[in-house]
């Protein structure tokens, strides 16, 4: 099953977050070689600079995507605001399932 994990950065924490980067993104890099992630990539302000996480995972219920996000070194650095966990259907452009509707 996917989750879309919808995360909301804290104002005023963009050094928390580049300060924590570099293990975000091998905690990432791990759950790419185990499967589980779909994609990911960070919400930008009209600056360009990075406000939150989306992140799409695959988890065998929500729970297991709650841990999944917890694990982040994001999460664990404090940097979210909020966190919203929710189920997801890729349907268009999936390449899992290249004869979309």
């Amino acid at each position: 099953m996917l989750f879309a994990l919808v995360c909301k950065d804290k104002p005023d924490h963009l050094q928390v977050r580049l300060d924590n980067r570099p293990a975000h993104l091998e905690f990432l890099r791990k759950l790419n070689d185990a499967g589980k992630l779909k994609f990911a990539g960070p919400f930008l302000d009209d600056e360009g600079k990075s406000t939150g996480t989306l992140a799409v995972i695959e988890a065998a219920d929500k729970l297991e995507a709650a841990k999944i996000g917890a694990d982040d070194p994001y999460a664990k650095a404090g940097l979210f605001e909020s966190v919203s966990i929710r189920a997801w259907t890729w349907v268009f452009n999936n390449p899992a399932n290249p004869s979309n509707p």
